[in-house]
């Protein structure tokens, strides 16, 4: 059996390798000795420069970066829900960027006169902006309401119904709307790491780069929240403010994703497992780290198929998440229902 830090030095390894492969493979071949001067401030082919430094690179990284944000959330929710099923998106907040979104570009057209996916970088901007407010604002309700309620389930049932709420209301906006704004919508909604590029993608990175390292600081407490309710208060953990924390930070890494690459589904649910699967424990210590990377990993993989050569563009994110990362649980989960019946 190996150990915790080969694993991890090994998915390390994974991530350096498909990262650089994210820069190498595309429509558009580069020789890799041409990658290397481009990277290195050099490079005399300007289209190859362009492709390289402000598609390939902010892709890559807003891959790596959203996926490690939206692993951990998934764990999160795992945990402090002990439900194998919960994920990012459980308790609405996603639905919530997307409900904001739905007003913002839904709405323009209507009222202004003007699509906003005709607005290029300030539309874009606009519903970034639109997505974190309307995340945040459902995040700062299942917050308010966490502190009146005391189950578990009720809170979860309570986050799922917020949830179809907002799809309702996205629906009647969708009907009331010009084609061209519900189009831009609807591919808003296929997620995508490729709309991050520039300022934006330095804010976005610089922004995980501090809330990752943050939800570190909650594996104690979460690590306390498996042992049970009355178990965790009688080594003197405050259940409610708790539970609390660890949504917050979960709902403001969903937030902060779905802002700038879309609703990108299945990776916070199914790298979780996976972690679990790879290093057979349960400690957050080893699984934190461990998932981060793993969905690091995950999500570079997806990005690679989305624009591997003999493809007119890119595929949508969501299909691929899905297609690459279903079989996979399933094969995990098919192997540990096996194990079981073993013992």
């Amino acid at each position: 059996m190996r150990s915790p830090l080969a694993l991890t030095l090994l998915q390390v390894l994974l991530l350096v390798v498909l990262f650089v492969l994210n820069l190498l493979l595309g429509t558009v071949h580069i020789p890799v000795g041409d990658i290397c001067g481009i990277l290195l401030g050099g490079g005399d082919n300007e289209i190859w420069r362009n492709i390289v430094i402000n598609s390939r690179v902010p892709q890559a990284l807003t891959a790596m970066v959203a996926g490690a944000g939206l692993a951990v959330s998934g764990l999160q929710m795992q945990t402090v829900f002990r439900n194998p099923l919960a994920g990012p998106s459980v308790l609405g907040i996603s639905n919530g960027a997307s409900l904001g979104v739905a007003f913002v570009v839904l709405l323009s057209g209507s009222l202004g006169g003007v699509a906003l996916s005709r607005l290029g970088y300030l539309g874009d901007v606009a519903m970034s902006i639109a997505a974190v407010v309307g995340a945040l604002a459902v995040l700062g309700l299942i917050a308010y309401i966490s502190q009146k309620v005391k189950g578990d389930v009720t809170l979860l049932i309570i986050g799922v119904m917020i949830g179809y709420l907002a799809t309702a209301i996205i629906g009647v906006l969708k009907f009331f709307s010009a084609e061209e704004d519900v189009k831009a919508f609807v591919i808003w909604g296929l997620g995508s790491f490729g709309r991050v590029s520039g300022d934006q993608m330095v804010l976005f990175v610089t922004l995980m780069a501090i809330l990752l390292p943050l939800s570190m600081l909650l594996v104690k407490t979460m690590n306390l929240l498996l042992l049970g309710d009355a178990y965790a208060k009688n080594l003197g953990l405050n259940i409610q403010r708790s539970r609390l924390l660890v949504i917050i930070s979960s709902g403001v890494l969903v937030a902060i994703v779905t802002a700038y690459c879309g609703p990108i589904m299945f990776i916070g649910l199914a790298v979780p497992h996976l972690a679990r699967a790879i290093y057979h424990s349960s400690d957050h210590r080893i699984l934190m780290p461990g998932t981060m990377l793993a969905g690091g990993i995950l999500a570079l993989v997806c990005n690679l198929i989305a624009r591997m050569p003999g493809f007119e563009g890119a595929l949508p994110v969501n299909s691929v998440t899905a297609l690459v990362g279903a079989p996979v649980i399933a094969s995990v989960l098919f192997r540990r229902s096996k194990n079981d019946e073993q013992y």
